[in-house]
This record gives structure tokens, sequence and C-alpha cells, in this order.
């Protein structure tokens, strides 16, 4: 039996004045299909979007500001929320997001962690960071330097 309390999907809420640029965004940009819409009166309006497969990065301060580095950002000041997707070719989906009209805060970058990162300003505020892993996870997972944080404290 499953744990109840176990998530089933992360849902990221994004609060926007411009409902209708987040939807040509996320939705005609982007190519994330729309799973379910709803309205009531006014401006009171809904859409939710299918993101692929959802995982949480925590990170800690310092590898924030060295993620910031490594794809050619100013550091921030406190915590920051940013949307990273993982899509097959990060070059082509900078173009596309601006040619719609994006701005590209830093363009494709090779990390040291192996993938190909970009980061656009998207709509409502928040930050988009495109990746392309250059590398399977059990690859890796075979390099120094990259383990799990519970292995990593035996």
């Amino acid at each position: 039996m499953t744990d109840p309390t176990t998530p089933r999907q992360l849902r990221l809420i994004i609060e926007t004045d411009d409902f209708d640029a987040a939807v040509r965004f996320y939705r005609d940009v982007l190519g994330m299909p729309e799973q379910a819409a709803f309205a009531t009166e006014g401006d009171d309006r809904v859409s939710i979007l299918h993101a692929g497969v959802a995982t949480i990065e925590l990170a800690s301060s310092a590898h924030a500001r060295a993620i910031d580095e490594v794809e050619g950002m100013p550091a921030t000041s406190g915590p920051t929320l940013r949307l990273a997707l993982e899509v097959d070719d990060t070059a082509r989906a900078v173009a596309a997001v601006a040619d719609a009209g994006a701005d590209v805060l830093a363009p494709p970058t090779r990390t040291p962690f192996r993938s190909l990162n970009a980061r656009v300003q998207g709509p409502a505020g928040w930050q988009v960071t495109f990746f392309q892993e250059l590398e399977t996870l059990e690859e890796r997972q075979e390099r120094d330097g990259f383990t799990t944080d519970d292995e990593r404290a035996r």
C-alpha cells in the first residue's frame, strides 16, 4: 500500500497580471499542452498545463550562486524561485522563445555538470533555465564528486 502522504503530482502556481502573455509563453511557445482551463467571471482564470515529469531541486545558497556563475548570471540576493526545464536542444529552445519576444539572460553554456544550460526571462518575473543533459544519470553517478547527500554523509 502506498503512503497516502506521498505526492502524486507537483503543481507550481504562477500568479500573473498578464494571463494571456503567460499562457502564450508556456502553452504556445514552450509547447506545454493544456490539460484543463477554468474561468468564472471577469479576470478569474486558470490554465493547467502539462510540463512532463516534475522534480524539486533543493539547492544551498552556495550552489545557487555557483549555478548563476556557470550560467553567466549576476548573483541574486536572497532566495529565488526559478523554473528549470529539460529540453532535447537548448539552443533551439532559446531561439524559439527569443523569436517569441523573451529576453535571453544567458546564452547556452556547457556546465561542469555536463549539461547545456541557458536562461531567459519568462512572464510574471520568473526566470526559466533550459537544460539539455549531455550524459545519462548513470554516467554522471560514476564520476567523482557526484553522489547523493546521504552517501556523502557516510
